[in-house]
């Protein structure tokens, strides 16, 4: 499919399969190489990186573990810049070395707020693993380290991502047509 509709709107495909499981490798190299001998839990933001997160542990080859958090900041198309918490952490972080998993950074309000509530847990360490990061559209200071794409400030749905709650079953990323 070159396009399909989310609801009312179009869209084009953007990223492939390929180019997902591409990306997908890349990050789990990253967390391989550095976190050898560490034993990261992850720690995933539903519900959009809940498919980055299950293809991205299959791909680690290194002792780990997961745990997920939900936070809502978007309504429709748009971000309410407002973060609200669903489901906290819910794990011991204490000394511990944690990796968040984010489907799309792009503003990083969501990211900061859930940055903030980490640390105040006094983990080992904390990095951010994305799949999508939108540097036109990020608005905060924190570091990214691991990242599968870099893209424009396009809207996106599919690979997880969605729009108004539909689009996430669709295996390859489609941006918006305008």
């Amino acid at each position: 499919m070159t396009k399909v509709q989310v609801r009312e709107l179009v869209f084009e495909k953007f990223i492939s399969k390929e180019e997902i499981d591409a990306a997908v490798q890349k990050v789990a190299d990253g967390i391989n190489r550095d976190y050898e001998g560490k034993d990261p839990l992850l720690l995933a933001i539903l519900n959009g990186a809940f498919i980055f997160a299950s293809d991205l542990m299959r791909k680690i080859t290194i002792p780990c573990e997961i745990s997920f958090v939900k936070f809502a900041s978007y309504s429709g198309t748009l971000t309410t810049s407002k973060v609200r918490e669903l489901i906290g952490v819910d794990e011991e972080l204490k000394d511990r070395n944690v990796i968040i998993v984010e489907d799309i950074v792009d503003t990083g309000i969501t990211m900061d707020k859930l940055l903030l509530d980490v640390k105040k847990k006094k983990p080992a360490s904390i990095k951010v693993a994305c799949f999508c990061f939108k540097p036109e559209a990020f608005q905060k200071d924190f570091a990214i380290d691991y990242v599968g794409v870099i893209i424009p400030n396009d809207f996106i749905v599919g690979y997880g991502l969605d729009y108004d709650g539909q689009g996430r079953n669709l295996p390859e990323i489609y941006k918006i047509v305008e």
